[in-house]
């Protein structure tokens, strides 16, 4: 079966198709400024060159018909028609406690979408939109929703409590729901594999880093905790996100600073992390680069974003007694040699010995630890869309 990936933000759609026979990629792309003026898809099918089309798009709909349309196209197409696409597979952010794992997308299906949009107000709405328009094009095809939140579903409420009053979480569903669900799951699955023992045998902590960034506490295959929370801003430093702060730090910007409350939120999100530390960027290989050359700010920036790190993998190491493994991902967690070191060093205390010659690798699987008897180390590069493919095959196959 053909699986078409559908991941829809704002004005922007990532796409896959992939034959799910041998879970081949047939061809990938990404459609930009929907809605904007310059808008365009970058195309490209598996063998052929990366074609680029550029035309106006009013909204998602007309982005997906492009999308199509390239697929089938003669010249730089896979398939000859869209009846060879079997089911589609959509990103979707926000579950909340409605869905633990991943369902066939139905009218009610989607109003408990629609219900989670104020949990996730920028993200769900265009995952939204992305899910309509499909079903507007292809009527008789399945779809199915994936979402980050879903993984998450397992932790235990003395895990996704927060110590606020009951009754908040009983009116409005506060508490942690946890993201980057399908990337912890799918690098969880492959660990296990690569070191080849049963996953629920596992005490796996995976460290999605990226410019949004998570750690994850995996035990028997289940996700029990996680650094993000009721929404992708507690946690870790990020690239633009503050993560863990103290609330009161909040109000008090707010009179000193003489902010709105929307002001100080998007502060938090858009203008702090790395960037607010640095002032120079949320790009770590910018970070890095200054720091080398002695910018004592962007050093600082990288020192608090891995003592955070840290200090999770220490607290899920004491919360699951010891770790298996220990995995990184996303952008920064595949790619950077010098995070990967500098976030194990010291943490020989709970039996994580990084090697340092076998760390010199960048986007690609590999293991970094020679002894046998430590936490085993693994680079494995995230595929959220691979994961995304199996869910759907797997429910639209019963």
């Amino acid at each position: 079966m053909k699986i078409l990936v559908i991941n829809c933000g704002s004005s922007s759609l990532k796409y896959q198709l992939l034959n799910m026979e041998n879970e081949e990629v047939l061809a990938k792309g990404l459609v930009e400024r929907i809605g904007i003026e310059g808008s365009r898809v970058k195309h490209k099918a598996v063998g052929k060159e990366e074609v680029i089309i550029e035309e106006a798009m009013e909204d998602h709909r007309r982005a997906l018909e492009l999308v199509l349309n390239a697929l089938v196209d003669p010249e730089h197409g896979v398939i000859e028609s869209m009846d060879e696409i079997g089911a589609v597979g959509h990103r979707v952010v926000h579950g909340g406690e409605k869905f633990s794992s991943s369902t066939i997308i139905d009218d009610e299906v989607l109003k408990a979408i629609y219900d989670c949009i104020e949990l996730a107000p920028l993200h769900n709405p265009p995952n939204i939109m992305g899910i309509e328009a499909c079903r507007q094009l292809m009527p008789n095809t399945p779809m199915v929703a994936v979402f980050d939140t879903a993984f998450h579903q397992t932790i235990p409420p003395a895990n996704y409590m927060y110590p606020l009053p009951y009754e908040l979480y009983e009116k409005y569903g506060i508490r942690k729901y946890g993201f980057h669900g399908t990337s912890h799951k799918y690098v969880a699955l492959r660990a296990a594999e690569m070191v080849h023992r049963p996953i629920e045998t596992l005490n796996i902590v995976t460290c999605h880093l990226g410019n949004g960034a998570s750690v994850c506490a995996i035990q028997g295959g289940k996700s029990i905790e996680t650094s993000m929370g009721f929404t992708p801003l507690e946690g870790l430093a990020m690239g633009t996100r503050s993560g863990d702060v103290d609330p009161a730090v909040i109000p008090f910007i707010m009179e000193k600073e003489n902010m709105s409350f929307e002001e100080v939120n998007e502060m938090l999100n858009k203008k702090s992390g790395v960037l607010g530390l640095s002032g120079i960027s949320s790009d770590f290989r910018d970070l890095e680069e200054a720091a080398a050359k002695g910018n004592k700010r962007a050093q600082l920036a990288i020192d608090v974003f891995c003592n955070r790190v840290k200090k999770y993998i220490g607290a899920y190491a004491a919360l699951m007694c010891h770790i298996d493994v220990l995995v990184f991902t996303a952008g920064i967690g595949e790619n950077s040699i010098s995070i990967r070191e500098k976030i194990c060093e010291g943490l020989d205390c709970i039996s994580i010995r990084l090697d340092k010659e076998l760390n010199k690798v960048r986007g690609k699987e590999a293991i970094l630890t020679k002894d046998l008897t430590s936490t085993q180390i693994l680079v494995i590069p995230t595929n959220e869309e691979l994961m995304i493919a199996r869910d759907t095959l797997e429910l639209v196959s019963k």
